[in-house]
């Protein structure tokens, strides 16, 4: 295995940084603020970033085929216009039951279907608010799960047929037979419980040889995970405890990308982490990850 590097490339302080996901056309990295309500884009080749603010909070960004990008907003799926600089809503998931919800990370699946869940915003242990829910191509919303703590992490196998989910408060990455045709989740079932030093499991991605990487919130680590088996085959520290989500990226997708946040860290936590909030990437891995898939609709 060559040797692995970490590197703080994006210096910009997230509250909480999430949902990454790389631009192959121009070599940026897509990422939300979550708490700081903003949308960026940082290009690798000039280190620019460019924001955009959002009404609520937002929870995940991700590519639009037709142009632009969704964000999964509040409690709405909305369109993106980049260029024009604007923010349209497209589809509400208002649970009159559950009003004290927001949206947290997602995804498109390989047929172009944006899966996206929600959590309580007051996050007790005990409440299970949460819903994953899909936005199909023709605007309208699919309901998946229900009775979800906080909705996080999500991939799909590299064929296509099984669905990857964490929600955070199991503790566990789970699996379930996934219907390409339909969107349709069965079979659930654990595929790797989180050992008392990892923490709380966050944002996930998938390699070539279908194992799964998951951020590790308040453990400062990132995990490679193979869910056939259900063992750790490596570990990646960083230098931010609460990291939240990783995607590949770069040249030849070889490259990790690793959001983090520094929301409630107090003087003492702040001087011996710097470079909480910020991203980081990982080279020398010696695996590589897949594009991203766009939204159809």
């Amino acid at each position: 295995m060559s040797s692995i590097k970490v590197e703080c490339v994006i210096k910009q302080k997230n509250q909480i940084g999430e949902s990454p996901v790389w631009e192959e056309k121009d070599s940026s990295l897509l990422y939300v603020d979550i708490t700081g309500k903003r949308v960026s884009r940082w290009n690798s080749l000039t280190n620019q970033i460019d924001s955009i603010a959002t009404e609520k909070l937002v929870g995940s960004v991700v590519p639009r085929q037709a142009g632009g990008y969704v964000i999964a907003e509040g409690t709405r799926f909305a369109f993106v216009d980049w260029v024009k600089r604007s923010v349209k809503a497209v589809a509400h998931v208002n649970d009159k039951e559950k009003p004290n919800t927001r949206f947290n990370d997602g995804k498109v699946d390989p047929a172009g279907r944006f899966f996206a869940g929600t959590m309580g915003l007051d996050m007790k242990p005990d409440v299970t608010d949460g819903a994953l829910y899909s936005l199909l191509p023709d605007h309208s919303v699919v309901k998946q799960l229900d009775q979800v703590h906080l909705s996080n992490g999500l991939d799909w196998s590299l064929d296509h047929r099984i669905f990857y989910y964490i929600d955070s408060l199991a503790f566990m990455v789970e699996a379930f037979d996934y219907d390409i045709q339909t969107g349709g989740l069965s079979n659930r079932r654990m595929v790797y419980k989180m050992e008392k030093d990892e923490r709380i499991p966050d944002g996930m991605c998938i390699d070539t040889e279908g194992k799964l990487w998951v951020a590790c919130f308040d453990a400062g680590r990132v995990l490679r995970i193979d869910p056939q088996t259900g063992t750790r085959l490596q570990t990646v520290k960083l230098p931010a405890e609460k990291t939240t989500s990783c995607c590949f990226g770069g040249k030849d997708y070889s490259d990790l990308y690793v959001t983090s946040a520094c929301i409630d860290l107090d003087a003492d936590a702040l001087a011996k982490q710097p470079e909480a909030g910020c991203t980081f990437k990982v080279s020398g891995l010696g695996v590589k990850g897949i594009p991203p898939y766009s939204y159809t609709g």
